[in-house]
This record gives C-alpha cells, structure tokens and sequence, in this order.
C-alpha cells in the first residue's frame, strides 16, 4: 500500500467515523426526546428505531477504529452500507429534497473507499489463502 493510499484510507475511516459517531450520538439522545423523531416519523419509521440505529452507528465505529477484528469490521462495513442505502433510498421514496440524499450518501462514499484502501492487516483472509 502506498503512503498516499495509506494517508486517503485515514482520512476517510476518520471522517466516516465521526459522521456516524455524530449522527449516532444525535439519535441516541433524539430517541429521548423529539428530536429526529419528526423526520423518522415522515419516513415512515417508528421514533424507538432512532436508539437502535444510534447504537449500531456507535458499535460500528468502534469496530472500524479498533485495531485487529479484521472480520468485525467486515460486517460493520457491511451494516454502513445497509444503513446508508437505506437512508438514501428512504429518503429519496419520501421525495425529500436531494439535500436530504447528501449526507447518507456522503457516508457511503466514505465506506467504500475506507474498506477499499483498508491494509492488508484490516482484511479477511479467505480460508483457501489461509492454510
């Protein structure tokens, strides 16, 4: 991996980390009270989905931040990319304006580019190449 790959894959792990580390933050303490619990209500969720989403977002940076735990962060970008895409989709089946779209499909961009510039010491081995 180069230096510049090396120093890309940070910047974007950093910064899809304190995205979802915000926005999680922001429905765990807007399940509490009224906070997001408009929008979800307009998206057609239920208020009680905001704490288990800002859960997972907070588990999820946990994951991608600790060294090791190459399959655990596998499957936290996998649930990223299930959260966004849904949130993007959501969004877009609620006619929301495109600005609304933005910042799930910023995360988006960020994961993918974190788990495709991730080093080799972050990535599943398969079994074949293991043995």
């Amino acid at each position: 991996m180069t230096k510049a790959a090396r120093i890309v894959y940070w910047i974007a792990t950093v910064w899809l980390a304190l995205g979802l580390f915000a926005t999680g933050i922001a429905q765990i303490v807007g399940a509490q009270g009224q906070g997001g619990a408009d929008m979800m209500a307009k998206l057609g969720y239920p208020a009680y989905l905001m704490l288990l989403l800002g859960i997972w977002k907070i588990l999820a940076v946990v994951a991608l931040l600790v060294p090791k735990l190459a399959l655990v962060k596998e499957w936290a970008y996998a649930g990223v990319v299930f959260l966004t895409t849904g949130a993007i989709y959501s969004h877009i089946a609620a006619h929301d304006p495109f600005v609304e779209v933005l910042p799930g499909l910023l995360l988006l961009v960020l994961a993918v580019v974190s788990w495709y510039l991730r080093p080799e010491s972050k990535r599943v081995v398969p079994a074949s190449r293991a043995s």
